[in-house]
């Protein structure tokens, strides 16, 4: 009866270390993608956001946010974000004539992604005229 116990006890506490409590970060775009579809350099800016919003019990920091190139700037919040609210990681891309796929990586202290990482995408095609 006594081992019983002990293993009961230690399955609940077991249990308990698998319950996800933290940050989380949920996104809006579909896949974490943003399609710009095909735009035209001369009529849009390239500046679109992603928003997410935390839906863990701890507050959401966004350490950093990074891009694979120069032609892509993103901004990230500067305040931790609150349980239950929302926020931007601004993008502003260079509008090059061209195809657009690139990666924007976050770095975060939410526990729902593998080390808090979270890879964004932007696609499209830029049009001179």
């Amino acid at each position: 009866m006594k081992n019983t116990a002990i293993l009961i006890a230690i399955v609940f506490i077991s249990s308990l270390g698998f319950a996800q409590s933290g940050a989380k970060i949920e996104f809006k775009a579909k896949d974490n993608t943003i399609d710009y579809g095909t735009i035209n350099k001369k009529t849009d800016n390239g500046i679109r956001s992603f928003e997410f919003t935390n839906t863990g019990d701890m507050p959401l920091i966004i350490s950093s946010v990074l891009s694979t190139c120069g032609c892509t700037v993103p901004t990230k919040p500067t305040e931790p974000i609150m349980p239950g609210k929302t926020g931007k990681i601004g993008i502003k891309y260079n509008m090059a004539p061209g195809p657009i796929r690139k990666t924007i990586s976050i770095e975060s202290n939410a526990v729902n992604y593998e080390g808090g990482r979270v890879a964004l995408k932007i696609k499209g095609d830029v049009i001179a005229d």
